[in-house]
């Protein structure tokens, strides 16, 4: 049985990443790749691939619009792809869809593969997945899917509003965060957990339990010692990497990867 499939990911390395699992299968067809939203909306309704590797966030048309825009009912078989472990795994899991969290290893592509192959088998039933279970894991998604774009502090007399994406660093300090902009640092009472929760896990990753980074801030990182790595910031601020957070530090390398080929 060979399966037609489409690629859609905004990061190169994460495309790059799927279609070279792909390319190890004799069962696959890769028909293309997409990245962004728009060009997989069109080459789902023109190529019509037996399965979609669908990124979940995307620039303007995320992968939850593109389900939207193509018809849920009318969509191939799709392998969510996300770079949210916390809780997109639980949601996906719960309606019985397949799923990659970035970064995948070698042995939980071919797990997923497995999945595929087995569902896109039986032709007679091949919505089992679909439609109001894709509906139900999108919608689990769209729920936790409003993360904040600028946070509220206090400058004297009154308050002011800063934008994530100013932020370098965010330290802990008892039940406050302190934001370390580039020329300037600003409390927020908020514990470090709670604010955690409320940002793009895409673009902040708490690389310690005291420190939350914005990687597109980041300049180099560099090994230590015991494990560890210092993360430079393009401040000049080093930051120790725990040894702990080895996901975050793929997810930085993959980040600054995508980045530099984009």
């Amino acid at each position: 049985m060979t399966i037609t499939a489409l690629v859609v990911d905004d990061e190169p390395l994460a495309r790059r990443a799927i279609v070279r699992q792909l390319g190890n299968d004799p069962d696959i067809e890769l028909l293309g790749e997409c990245g962004d939203g728009s060009s997989a909306v069109q080459a789902i309704r023109q190529q019509s691939p037996d399965l979609v590797f669908l990124d979940v966030q995307m620039p303007a048309l995320s992968g939850i619009d593109v389900v939207a825009a193509i018809g849920a009912e009318r969509m191939p078989a799709i392998v969510f792809v996300t770079a949210h472990e916390q809780y997109a795994v639980k949601a996906f899991e719960a309606n019985a869809v397949d799923y990659l969290v970035k970064p995948f290893s070698r042995e939980r592509f071919a797990h997923t593969m497995a999945r595929v192959k087995s569902r896109l088998a039986d032709r007679a039933n091949p919505t089992d997945v679909s439609s109001s279970r894709i509906l139900q894991a999108l919608d689990a998604l769209r729920q936790r899917d409003q993360y904040v774009e600028r946070l509220p502090v206090r400058i004297n007399e009154h308050i002011a509003f800063v934008g994530v994406d100013d932020i370098v660093w965010i330290k802990a300090s008892g039940n406050v965060v302190l934001l370390h902009l580039g020329d300037r640092v600003h409390e927020l009472r908020e514990t470090m957990s709670s604010l955690a929760a409320r940002l793009d896990p895409r673009q902040f990753a708490r690389i310690h339990r005291s420190a939350i980074i914005n990687m597109r801030r980041v300049q180099a990182i560099h090994p230590w010692f015991n494990g560890h790595h210092v993360v430079t910031m393009d401040t000049g601020q080093k930051l120790r990497m725990s040894r702990y957070q080895h996901e975050a530090f793929l997810r930085l390398v993959s980040s600054r990867d995508a980045k530099a080929e984009g």
